[in-house]
């Protein structure tokens, strides 16, 4: 994990939308954290900040993976658990554990969603035709919630779907964990 992305997140928030430390490379730009054991990534401009880990406020009845939500400077976020999203053994929250912010546009509006990582892990562009389609394997986590693979320093990393990951219409889906609800 690059000391430099730990140290600024654990001394304050890092927000990507005034900062241009990567613009000079070439291809897309993608951030890639950890969940459990697994490498996931998004491009970086669905990102709006990293924060260091702080509960979130509880929200009865909300899916087991929901924390809770979080006033960022007035706006209230959901956040949600991915280890616990996507099924993986529960884990401690500790040091490297942060709150990605992701940008969720669906009709025109913009949304917010928190999204708690053990661990961001590097900031890297890659052309998109390198990104592989997943091959079936009978994996929990929903072949919605994924847009592709790709190959990073000779490493596996999963690229998320966010429209679909962060959409509240899936919330209850099968997949989740959540309770299916019938209307």
């Amino acid at each position: 994990m690059p000391s430099e992305i730990m140290k600024v997140i654990q001394n304050q928030e890092v927000n990507f939308s005034d900062t241009n430390m990567m613009a000079d490379e070439t291809g897309s730009q993608y951030l890639s954290f950890v969940v459990g054991e697994e490498e996931f990534s998004v491009s970086i401009l669905k990102v709006q900040e990293i924060r260091a880990w702080e509960k979130p406020t509880f929200l009865p009845n909300s899916p087991h993976y929901i924390k809770g939500v979080l006033n960022l400077r007035g706006t209230i976020v959901p956040v949600m658990d991915l280890r616990m999203r996507f099924k993986f053994k529960q884990n401690h929250y500790g040091a490297t554990t942060v709150i990605i912010i992701f940008k969720n546009s669906k009709k025109e509006k913009e949304s917010l969603m928190g999204c708690v990582v053990d661990g961001v892990s590097d900031v890297f562009n890659l052309e998109e035709s390198f990104i592989r389609d997943i091959p079936e394997y009978g994996s929990d986590i929903d072949s919605r919630f994924t847009s592709g693979i790709m190959t990073v320093n000779n490493n596996a990393v999963t690229l998320l779907n966010l429209e679909n990951l962060l959409d509240l219409n899936l919330i209850n889906h099968p997949y989740s964990g959540g309770q299916v609800v019938n209307g």
